[in-house]
């Protein structure tokens, strides 16, 4: 009799995923993961499932948000614009913090979570969950202040 997978069981396995995809960032770009890297990433089909262009444009950002991805059309395949807000186009060093928590949810959808989210940056960066986490949310602090 075969086990019937849990919601559970589905978001560890997925988490498990995307921390052994940040793991191929960080072996295949890494150590140190810059602007650079970062369009290189998004070319590599083998960690970024659909076409993704970064725009420095807050106008479908929400309040708070520094990063989002938008679907260019009605299919994934017709690729997305990450939209970053435009304060970080003066530092490129920072950007690929925002931009990869984003290529979860490109590459998974609504079946990511944060958490998953911050799995699989902190992997690709080559840092602690906790350390990704406070660099973030530093990154997000700028724009509020």
């Amino acid at each position: 009799m075969s086990k019937q997978l849990t919601v559970d069981d589905f978001q560890q396995s997925l988490n498990g995923h995307v921390a052994t995809k940040g793991d191929e960032i960080q072996d295949k770009y890494g150590p140190h993961i810059g602007w650079n890297e970062l369009l290189n990433v998004l070319e590599d089909r083998s960690v970024v499932r659909y076409p993704c262009e970064i725009t420095f444009d807050a106008a479908a950002l929400q309040e708070g948000e520094v990063a989002h991805p938008l679907a260019k059309g009605e299919k994934p395949e017709e690729g997305f614009t990450i939209c970053v807000h435009p304060f970080f186009a003066t530092q490129l060093s920072s950007v690929p913090h925002l931009v990869l928590y984003q290529l979860v949810l490109v590459n998974y959808g609504d079946f990511a979570s944060t958490d998953d989210a911050e799995t699989f940056a902190s992997h690709a960066l080559g840092l602690s969950k906790e350390d990704y986490y406070k660099a973030l949310c530093g990154l997000a602090d700028q724009i509020e202040s």
